[in-house]
This record gives C-alpha cells, sequence and structure tokens, in this order.
C-alpha cells in the first residue's frame, strides 16, 4: 500500500537526485575555459565539450525509457548512478594523460547515466501527488538542482579554475622534475573533484538498493511512440526544452569568456565591494594572475539565481496558471539579455547573470505542460522530452561558432530567439489549469 510517508520519502530520494545532477552539469562547465587554453581551442571546439555531454541525452533517453521499462525505475535508477560513478572515475586517466578523447568519452559516459536519472524521476516526482500540483511538485525538486548549479562554480573556481594553465608551447620549454611537477598538478586539480563524486555517487546508488520506492509509474505502458509524436502539445514542449536547455548552457558555459572578453577584471578588481564578493566565496584573497577564477566566482549568482526562482515558481504555480508564469519569465530573460548587449561593464555583467534567475520555473514547468492529460504516454513522453535536453549540445558549439564569427554581443541574439520561443509556447498553453490549486 502506497501512503504519504512513503511519497514524502522517496520524493526526498529523488530531490536529492535533483541536486546531484545540477552540480555535476555545472562543474562540467568550469571546464571548459581550463580545457580551451590546454588543448588551444577555438569557442567552436570548446563548445564541442558541451555536445558530448547533452549528445548522451539525444542517443539514450529513448533507450533509457526502454530500458527502465525492463528492469524497473529503482534498478534503473541504481544504473544511471553507478554509469555517472564511472564516468568520474573516466576523468582520472583523461587528466593523467591529457587526452581531449578521452575527455569526451568521460563526459559521455557521465551524461549517459544522467540520462537514465532525468528519465526516471522527471515523471516520477510529477506523479507523487495530486496531477494538479504536478509542475509545483516538480519546481520545487528542480529548486534542489539549482542548489547543485549554485555551488559547483565556486567548487569549480576553487578546485579547478584557480592556477594558470599553461600552453602547449609552454610546457614544452619546462625540463624535468619541473615540467613533470606541473603535469602532476594540473592532472590533479581534475582528478580529485571527481574521484570524489564517484564516491559519493556509489553511496548514495547503495541507499538507493535498500530503499523503498512506491510503484508510481505502470512500466507495462500501451502507449506508443508514434501516439506521441502525434500529440502536438508534447512536440511543442520538446522543441521548448530543446531551446530552454540550449539557451541556459549555452550562457552558463561561456561566462567566464564573455566575462574576460569585456575586460570586467580590471573593473571588478577596482571595486572593494565586487572583490569583497570574490573572495568571500573563494575563501581566500586574489591573486594578480587568477582571472578566470576572478570573473568565475561570479557565475554562481547565474546558477543561484536559477535556485531562488524555483523556490519561488513552487509558489507561483500553485496561485497562477503555468503558461502565464513561463511567458512573463521568458520575457524578462529577454529584456535582460537586451541589456547586457547593450551595456558594458558591471551593468552588463549583473543583466546577464540575472537571466539564470528567470530560467528557474521554465524546465519543470515546460515539461508538466507538455504531459498534462496524456495518461498512458507519460513514460515515453519523458523519454523524448528529455531527447530535447540535447538542445545543450547543439545551441552552445553554435552560440561558440557566432562569437568566433561576430563577437559576443551579437551571437546572443541566438539565445534571445530560444527564449522567445519559450514566450510563444507558454501563451500557447496560458489556458492550462494545471496549476489550480
Amino acid at each position: 500500500m502506497t501512503t504519504q510517508k512513503s511519497y514524502r520519502s522517496a520524493f526526498i530520494l529523488l530531490t536529492l537526485l535533483f541536486f546531484l545532477w545540477g552540480f555535476i552539469t555545472v562543474l562540467v562547465d568550469s571546464l571548459i575555459p581550463r580545457l580551451r587554453e590546454l588543448f588551444t581551442l577555438t569557442y567552436f571546439q570548446a563548445g564541442l565539450v558541451q555536445f558530448a555531454f547533452f549528445g548522451a541525452y539525444f542517443l539514450l533517453s529513448i533507450p533509457a525509457s526502454y530500458i527502465l521499462s525492463k528492469i524497473g525505475y529503482k534498478r534503473g535508477i541504481i544504473l544511471g548512478l553507478l554509469t555517472m560513478a564511472l564516468g568520474c572515475l573516466l576523468f582520472y586517466p583523461a587528466a593523467s594523460y591529457r587526452i581531449f578523447g578521452v575527455f569526451m568519452l568521460a563526459y559521455f559516459v557521465l551524461a549517459a547515466g544522467m540520462t537514465v536519472l532525468q528519465v526516471a524521476a522527471n515523471p516520477f516526482v510529477s506523479v507523487l501527488g495530486p496531477e494538479e500540483s504536478a509542475s509545483s511538485r516538480l519546481n520545487l525538486s528542480q529548486a534542489f538542482n539549482s542548489l547543485g548549479t549554485a555551488i559547483a562554480p565556486a567548487v569549480g573556481a576553487l578546485f579547478i579554475l584557480s592556477d594558470v594553465v599553461k600552453t602547449k608551447t609552454e610546457i614544452a620549454q619546462l625540463e624535468g622534475t619541473a615540467k613533470e611537477a606541473y603535469l602532476t598538478a594540473e592532472a590533479s586539480a581534475v582528478q580529485t573533484p571527481f574521484i570524489g563524486l564517484a564516491i559519493f555517487i556509489s553511496l548514495i546508488a547503495v541507499v538507493f538498493l535498500f530503499a523503498k520506492l512506491p510503484e508510481m509509474i505502470s512500466e507495462k505502458s500501451t502507449g506508443t511512440y508514434a501516439a506521441v509524436f502525434k500529440n502536438k502539445k508534447v512536440m511543442q514542449g520538446v522543441l521548448g526544452i530543446f531551446f530552454y536547455v540550449g539557451a541556459e548552457v549555452a550562457i552558463g558555459s561561456y561566462l567566464v569568456n564573455y566575462f574576460l572578453d569585456m575586460n570586467l577584471v580590471s573593473v571588478i578588481k577596482e571595486s572593494g565591494f565586487m572583490v569583497f564578493i570574490a573572495e568571500s566565496i573563494l575563501n581566500s584573497g586574489l591573486a594578480d594572475n587568477d582571472n578566470k577564477a576572478i570573473v568565475g566566482v561570479f557565475v554562481t549568482f547565474y546558477w543561484s539565481g536559477a535556485m531562488i526562482g524555483r523556490f519561488v515558481g513552487a509558489y507561483l504555480t500553485k496561485i497562477m496558471k503555468p503558461g502565464i508564469v513561463l511567458v512573463i519569465f521568458a520575457t524578462i530573460a529577454i529584456s535582460l539579455i537586451l541589456i547586457s548587449i547593450n551595456t558594458v561593464g558591471l551593468l552588463s555583467m549583473w543583466s546577464i547573470l540575472a537571466v539564470g534567475l528567470f530560467n528557474s520555473i521554465m524546465f519543470p514547468t515546460i515539461f508538466t505542460l507538455a504531459i498534462d492529460g496524456i495518461g498512458e504516454l507519460k513514460p515515453k513522453a519523458s523519454g523524448l522530452l528529455c531527447t530535447a535536453i540535447v538542445g545543450g549540445a547543439i545551441i552552445p558549439p553554435a552560440f561558440g561558432f557566432l562569437t568566433d564569427q561576430i563577437a559576443f554581443k551579437r551571437a546572443l541574439l541566438l539565445v534571445i530567439f530560444c527564449y522567445a520561443y519559450i514566450v510563444w509556447f507558454g501563451f500557447k498553453n496560458g489556458k492550462s489549469k494545471l496549476l489550480t490549486a
């Protein structure tokens, strides 16, 4: 018998997973500026890091829904966690041998495990209670996902971006023990956080092994993918997820480079308050050559804004229709990007960081609007919607390519287009009573 207590226990465990993959997704972003210098990559090539990571969602979301239907959601979650742990372990040889292809493999394996978790957890949370409050519930879980994304930039700045990376030419000029010591230190900067994550993820898998989860989702649904493809609202939601994830990741991935391009390091150093913020987050003084770390710590505000917005969104989506909330938030996001494009200095920086606050409710709201009232099609629709997370693999390299060609501020027009579609989707579904309390 499924009880309210079992609902609550399952919700807490699943919310822990949301925190975990939020933290890891953004920690991956911290490696992009480092890999760009290490391998002398263009912005487009650096964007391929996200292609490897989010490409797994495109390739594996539908197979993941099939696997879950065969082995069950609990075993699927454990499989996903163990796959993630393996991906984290692969960062050890990747960092030791400094092979870009092995880094890409590690990203892909890590994302493969996260794909299984996404396909299982999002619809699971949506049915742990009344359907009319599904979006509010998913917003709350996603708030803890954003807590992970808020913490990750500070961890990345402290452990991954806190020293100067030498180019291949500079490394070649080092001799003997100096070269060996440098390479060892560089490898350790990447290996230590990911080995720790592998251990932590494995422990969570053990917890789920002994946990009792309520059987909430039919594992033998008679719905077909053909029926899902014919459902216009689901397909509109698929595009919504694609553009949302692509826009959010494109901004998050290039914020450090965007701030460096605007020469914000000197602006920050000239402001005592900004230096105080940076040193407080890093818990240390700022060295003159820690440019990436100096601007990198402020990325924390982009992801922490999403966390705050989701806690607020969990309330707003109880008292307002989801489509209306979605329209308001996406419109404000567009306005903030336009401000960043047309200004310089700290105003440009804080306006782009504030976009994170309004990204907050987009994924859970689009997701629950898309699966509202489709019954037995939910598991397969979830697989398709998670496939759309591939937007994080397509939009960032495209944004990087445009940046190479026309610079950052003009390239941000691509991101505005993504949010414009979300505004349309919100208007299209603005009459839904899904979230009426």
